[in-house]
């Protein structure tokens, strides 16, 4: 009689299995045919908002709905939950409910928001033309774009927390797209979110307002993006935009007693911020940099400054994408030619600094009078906000309201903060050649992320490499490689390259190519920072590794902010084996 029980027993757990199998057989196959819906309809409405097309946009995003809810109600039941907890399958299982969820909230939470934000604000009426934005329909986006940035915001952290690794090969790969296409929307809302709560303020509606342009230059790096080459100041008054004075860097002689710095600013770069102008974007904080360069401009000319906007000569590429050619001086500048020309054509074809400058002013003028003329105002936009998510814009202001929302958006320019969604490493990068040799330098990033003896560890690796020509001392001009100028031998690059680890997290092992060398330390905040001075001939190359152990450290979804440069350095991620 036992025996009978237990055969009925297991008889009924297998009809059971076979059951729930067949049960999330069927419901996986028809969640995921929902998110391939999700997937196509996405990349249409993608083109359509491009297009302007909001109708059709209208009802892609009502597709997109119904898809995104019927794949996340299909994955949500307990059988479902219960395979999630299956050893080698489950994450695959939770991974697709996690998706599900993401594509459904994003639907419902921000599509619908951004739409009824777009059908408010017809980008080819804000008066580009005239130099004067129309400041009027930001009030009644400003909610909508508010309430779709705050879901976009929730998703992406979500998206980051899917263990992608162990899941399947396709579904790790649909997982990264998933992260990218989120995370890229997230950036472009937020922007757009901050411009709608933002702009009417800042561009003069109710009082006029005066901006410091700085423009950095990527071939001698900072680590901001690069040193200042040009600035400028803007007039904002009523939604129009003019530019009303230029300057050159010649016009701000060093300091004899320099500005007030911060510790971890004079640790790293000594009080050369505070002295020089050109110097104030090694700060790694634009918080902190910014109110310097307002000082500066305020100090040199009198005039009061509303905030400071620091852009890199890269961002022109950008911008000539979306308003066409551009006469430089002699030259004709294009989206294609305009960096190689800006950061290293020039110097040989013009070698007069002074001429240099004004090409470069001219540059600046060109590019901002096209941008509010000639520039269709979608595209613009596109440009902004590529640029904002490449780290190539920041914005600080005076005024404490403003900067509030700014220091918490990718515009402030401030250190990354640790959260739920990510925790962060940088690799800041300062150039100490004195030339424009940086046009020439590559870089390599990796994070790796585990255990060491028994501890958390975060372990992150730079390669920095010289690309100059081999010949570099005598075929490159003497403004591009400093001639010596500076104790570096001619077509070397001499680089000061900071590691930064996760907050709270301290340095347990440092090396540079497998040996000790020098370095110096500072704190950033709550992040420890380790800088190594690197001396490289043309095609040398280094790597510099650091293990950071303690709390923060050991963080599977770990992150690298880095100094904008003129060739993007390759990112990514490596399992850890341990340096020490």
């Amino acid at each position: 009689m036992r025996r009978h029980w237990l055969r009925w027993v297991i008889g009924v757990l297998l009809t059971v299995l076979i059951l729930a199998i067949g049960w999330v057989t069927v419901r996986g196959i028809g969640a995921v045919t929902d998110l391939q819906q999700v997937a196509k309809s996405s990349s249409q409405l993608k083109a359509a908002i491009a297009d302007g097309d909001l109708k059709k946009a209208d009802v892609l995003s009502t597709k997109i709905a119904h898809h995104a809810a019927s794949a996340r109600d299909l994955t949500s039941d307990p059988v479902w939950n219960a395979f999630g907890l299956v050893p080698w399958l489950g994450p695959n299982f939770t991974a697709v409910r996690d998706v599900s969820t993401i594509a459904d909230d994003v639907a419902q939470g921000a599509l619908a928001p951004v739409l009824d934000a777009a059908q408010g604000l017809d980008l080819s009426s804000l008066g580009l033309s005239s130099g004067t934005i129309d400041l009027t329909p930001f009030a009644t986006i400003e909610k909508p774009l508010a309430a779709a940035s705050a879901t976009l915001d929730d998703a992406e952290t979500k998206a980051r927390q899917i263990d992608a690794g162990a899941t399947l090969p396709p579904l790790e790969d649909a997982i990264g797209e998933l992260r990218t296409t989120v995370g890229q929307a997230a950036t472009v809302v937020g922007s757009l979110h901050g411009a709608a709560a933002l702009l009417p303020g800042m561009l003069g509606a109710t009082t006029p307002r005066n901006y410091v342009i700085a423009m950095q230059n990527n071939a001698e790096l900072r680590s901001s993006g690069g040193i200042i080459g040009a600035i400028a100041l803007l007039h904002a008054e009523g939604g129009r935009i003019t530019l009303s004075q230029q300057a050159s860097t010649r016009d701000f002689p060093a300091l004899d007693a320099p500005l007030p710095l911060s510790t971890s600013t004079v640790a790293l770069f000594e009080d050369r911020p505070g002295r020089y102008l050109q110097n104030i974007t090694n700060i790694p904080d634009f918080t902190e940099a910014a109110p310097l360069i307002a000082t500066r401009w305020q100090d040199r000319f009198g005039t009061p400054v509303d905030g400071v906007i620091a852009v890199d000569a890269v961002m022109a590429k950008h911008l000539l994408a979306a308003t066409g050619p551009l006469t430089i001086g002699p030259f004709t500048a294009d989206a294609d030619n305009i960096v190689s020309l800006l950061l290293s054509e020039i110097y040989a074809a013009v070698p007069d600094p002074a001429a240099q400058d004004e090409i470069f002013a001219q540059a600046a003028t060109g590019l901002f009078g096209a941008a509010l003329s000639s520039a269709d105002p979608t595209a613009l936009v596109t440009a902004l906000a590529t640029s904002a998510g490449e780290g190539r814009i920041r914005i600080w202001s005076a005024h404490e309201d403003e900067e509030k929302i700014l220091s918490h958006s990718s515009l402030g320019g401030g250190l990354p903060v640790d959260g739920p969604g990510a925790t962060y490493v940088g690799v800041l990068l300062n150039d100490t050649t004195g030339g424009k040799m940086d046009y020439y330098t590559d870089a390599e990033i990796t994070t790796s992320v585990g255990s060491c003896h028994g501890e958390p560890t975060t372990q992150v690796r730079v390669t920095w490499k010289n690309d100059a020509p081999l010949d570099a001392a005598t075929s490159l001009p003497a403004y591009v490689t400093a001639s010596g100028w500076y104790g570096v031998p001619a077509g070397s690059v001499r680089t000061l390259v900071t590691v930064y680890g996760p907050e709270g997290a301290t340095p347990s092992h440092i090396d540079r190519d497998g040996a000790q060398d020098p370095v110096q330390t500072a704190l950033l905040g709550t992040r420890s920072a380790v800088q190594h001075e690197v001396l490289l001939a043309p095609g040398e190359s280094t790597t510099i590794t650091v293990e950071f152990q303690g709390e923060g450290a050991g963080a599977r979804l770990t992150e690298v902010s880095h100094t904008p440069m003129v060739n993007d350095p390759k990112v990514g991620s490596k399992l850890l084996h341990c340096a020490s």
